[in-house]
């Protein structure tokens, strides 16, 4: 399965995925997922908001046990972050298959579309549209680099766009749901653990900063005459990693945009994207706070307007401890060693945190030795995928074969 999905919009000069949602490589993505669901003689749908749905039993019953993650990237992402959660979704249902388990609940694989926000700038948008957390009136104004509106982007790639919103019936249906990801941290690491339970997902949002300043020649306008708004950027840039340290939380700025954007020209517009996420909600409101204060003293200071929008945010993420302790209890009866699993939070967004204010929900983590993630460097190795396949398949069993 890996052989098969790892090509696929991967680019041969960064060696990096670009699979943003409702491209080609999304639809070579989903063809996969189809493939691998059918081959399995799995039902095969996809819901009104474009995610993929792999069943196993009776999609109506109730009380469902789901797992699964996505399959589009960051530009150029690694290989792992949301496809190793459907590859060992499907492998480990082929695990369970072997094992000879008895089912008693329905099991579902699921990849959900346009998790990452790549191109129309909003994170974990099918599963936001499912749970309701995004209306359908605000999905149609969402647009990418082009200009290009999701629903025409939706229509273009085969789907019909007129379906989407909340999808309370589907999520009745869900009992629990279990997400394997990569670990984006080193945590495992530093442990010596290859797997791990998430505790939380800290709270995290995104920043638009659009600095207005005056356009003119690079080479004949005068330092004191400018109205220059890369600088005012700049400081800002720097005041947020200052802020970040200070506090013990995480700031970047890591996407820009820049008018006229010609080599001898000052801008007369730079708009940045701040990404900013901290441990819990008051030490992030700290953070944002004080960058945007900064801001607007670098920008007044060069004559700058400034104007601030946050365009995104998802409040902290406390998985339910209940199932989160049935995880960690299943995973030790299968270890034999009595050992606990490590439990630990993370800074990075996921489907499951979406969705957990409207069902049970938890994760699963696999080891990554270097922490890199959202990079053609990201890595896990295969002993320790292998681990996360069996734990997966240990928790499934334990949830919806007892």
């Amino acid at each position: 399965m890996w052989a098969d999905l790892s090509p696929i919009g991967r680019n041969p000069d960064t060696h990096g995925y670009r699979r943003s949602a409702w491209t080609g490589a999304d639809a070579d993505c989903r063809t996969w997922f189809q493939e691998q669901a059918e081959t399995r003689g799995l039902t095969y749908e996809t819901d009104r908001n474009g995610n993929q749905w792999a069943w196993l039993g009776d999609p109506t019953a109730g009380d469902a046990v789901v797992t699964g993650s996505h399959l589009d990237s960051v530009p150029d992402g690694g290989a792992f972050d949301g496809p190793l959660g459907v590859v060992s979704s499907f492998a480990a249902l082929d695990e369970l298959r072997a094992r000879g388990a008895k089912f008693t609940k329905p099991l579902a694989i699921t990849n959900f579309g346009d998790e990452e926000g790549a191109r129309f700038g909003l994170a974990c948008v099918g599963s936001r549209l499912t749970a309701g957390k995004l209306t359908r009136e605000a999905a149609y104004e969402l647009r990418d680099a082009d200009g290009v509106s999701l629903p025409e982007a939706m229509e273009a790639a085969g789907y019909d766009p007129s379906t989407i919103g909340a999808d309370p019936e589907r999520l009745a249906r869900i009992g629990a749901f279990v997400e394997l990801h990569v670990e984006q941290g080193r945590a495992l690491d530093l442990s010596g653990d290859p797997v791990g339970i998430a505790s939380a997902i800290w709270p995290h949002g995104r920043w638009r900063f659009d600095f207005r300043g005056e356009a003119n020649h690079a080479g004949t306008t005068r330092l004191v005459d400018r109205r220059d708004p890369m600088l005012s950027y700049a400081e800002t840039v720097l005041a947020a990693r200052r802020e970040a340290e200070l506090a013990g939380a995480v700031a970047t700025f890591g996407k820009i945009a820049v008018e006229p954007n010609g080599v001898n020209a000052i801008p007369s517009l730079v708009r940045g994207w701040l990404d900013s996420r901290a441990a819990d909600q008051d030490t992030l409101d700290t953070v944002v706070t004080a960058i945007e204060k900064a801001a607007h003293d670098y920008a007044d200071r060069h004559g700058i307007d400034l104007a601030v929008v946050r365009e995104s945010f998802t409040p902290v993420v406390e998985f339910q401890h209940a199932l989160r302790d049935e995880l960690g209890a299943i995973l030790r009866e299968h270890t034999g060693q009595g050992r606990d699993i490590p439990v630990l939070g993370t800074g990075a967004g996921h489907d499951a945190g979406i969705l957990s204010e409207s069902v049970p929900t938890a994760m699963l983590f696999v080891r990554n030795p270097t922490g890199v993630s959202h990079s053609p460097a990201e890595y896990a190795a295969e002993d320790d995928c292998l681990a996360g396949v069996r734990a997966l398949a240990d928790v499934l069993e334990g949830l919806a074969c007892r």
